[in-house]
């Protein structure tokens, strides 16, 4: 996760207990099934990567997609490792857990606790994402703030997407709106 410590000088990628992580897959259906229920969005589920191959096999992905265009999409994806990896809006690109590794030592409750926040922002409007020129190429930058949480990310994007996305309007900063609800 973007949030985390550097992992220790001698780590090794020694999975004792892949396992503990299962709770994550658990805790994503429950909020999925939460989300759809609370909010007017349609949900698509398939079998596709949400962004780069995540070390480990897509086994499905649920997408829910807000019905006012202008609140973002959500994506989990959940892997055999297992884990998720969670997409906010368009690029905003989150593996739970990030390494899994006995060294790194990533406890299950706080990457359920680590989702829930994330997710909680997003939806309330507060991610924000935008495609900024450089002299040689373009990035792309992303900034979640919510409750006890604020994350700011910056990566370089490919020519083509750079083009794609400032023709969709992330030229300029996008602030993503918060998701309808449903009526009681």
């Amino acid at each position: 996760m973007g949030d985390t410590e550097p992992r220790p000088n001698s780590f090794t990628t020694r999975v004792t207990d892949p396992g503990r992580f299962h709770v994550l897959h658990e805790a994503a259906e429950t909020l999925l099934d939460e989300l759809t229920e609370r909010y007017v969005v349609d949900r698509r589920e398939a079998k596709e990567p949400v962004g780069p191959e995540p070390g480990a096999e897509v086994v499905r992905t649920v997408r829910l997609v807000p019905r006012s265009p202008a609140a973002g999409p959500l994506s989990i994806a959940f892997t055999d490792f297992p884990g998720v990896v969670l997409r906010l809006g368009r690029w905003f690109l989150e593996p739970l857990p990030d390494c899994g590794c006995d060294d790194c030592g990533e406890d299950p409750a706080l990457l359920v606790t680590d989702l829930r926040a994330r997710v909680a922002a997003h939806v309330e409007g507060g991610l924000w994402e935008r495609v900024r020129r450089g002299l040689t190429s373009s990035w792309l930058e992303t900034r979640l703030i919510g409750s006890g949480l604020r994350t700011s990310r910056q990566a370089p994007i490919e020519a083509a997407e750079a083009r794609a996305a400032r023709r969709e309007g992330f030229a300029a900063p996008v602030q993503w709106a918060p998701w309808p609800l449903r009526a009681p």
